[in-house]
């Protein structure tokens, strides 16, 4: 079972100028087989989450906690992280020449399982995944992102996710820049991986057209680095009507 709890978490961003605190007291929960969205204006710290949760070096943690199973993560380099079983599906995939999608794959398998893969049966799961991305087996020779369409990327991303199979997955912006087909294949990927029933996702947008592909347990309004609101799947079509102006009028008056 997975359980990924976020406890009174404060991030620093570090910039030329200095510090500046971004996320100010995050508190979440996602229990096993839950679909948490988190949605809000652009600047508002959701990706800051993501990458801080992830371990990224400019994101500072201050104060708080994010545990995994009940194992604390805040103190593990990023690859820890990944072996603890986290996945960050990132918003812009950078790409890095040179080394093959099956290559990329394979070690990093290798390097969550402490054990190379066995090399008969992993080819037909590397064409398993890659076919039900869409994405032709010949793709797997390919440089990983380089020259690859913004669908490209994406489907990729979700490929390692059915790979590699961690406890809990945070998708930052899995949705930017897909058409309406390869947001359907993506939002498969990721049904098919939460539909195991033990395992947690994050998944941060700015709209709810994923969210008619991929039901969330919970909607959560991120605005000025908090939640200030959560609700069922009906908080996602409020937003969409309204927009968020209210919780930015009501942070800015907090």
């Amino acid at each position: 079972m997975s359980t990924l709890v976020i406890s009174d978490l404060h991030v620093d961003v570090h910039t030329e100028d200095g510090n500046k605190p971004i996320l100010k007291g995050v508190n979440l929960t996602i229990n096993p087989g839950e679909i948490h969205a988190i949605m809000g204006p652009n600047g508002s710290g959701k990706s800051t989450l993501a990458y801080a949760i992830a371990g990224h070096p400019k994101y500072e943690i201050t104060s708080g906690s994010v545990t995994l199973d009940g194992v604390e993560l805040t103190d593990m380099t990023v690859d820890e992280r990944a072996r603890a079983g986290l996945f960050l599906a990132m918003q812009y995939p950078v790409e890095v020449p040179g080394v093959s999608v099956a290559n990329f794959l394979r070690t990093a398998k290798t390097a969550i399982d402490g054990e190379a893969p066995k090399v008969r049966t992993w080819v037909k799961d590397v064409e398993s995944a890659l076919n039900q991305l869409q994405l032709d087996k010949s793709f797997a020779a390919r440089s990983v992102n380089e020259g690859f369409s913004g669908g490209e990327k994406k489907r990729h991303e979700i490929a390692q996710l059915e790979l590699l199979n961690p406890k809990a997955a945070i998708l930052d912006e899995t949705d930017s820049g897909l058409d309406i087909d390869a947001l359907r294949v993506v939002s498969e990927g990721v049904n098919r991986y939460s539909e195991q029933g033990d395992r947690a996702v994050l998944l941060i947008t700015h709209y709810t057209r994923i969210l008619r592909y991929i039901e969330p347990t919970f909607v959560h309004v991120f605005v000025d680095g908090r939640i200030v609101d959560e609700g069922g799947k009906e908080l996602a079509d409020k937003l969409e009507a309204n927009g968020y102006e209210e919780y930015v009028k009501a942070a800015a008056n907090a």
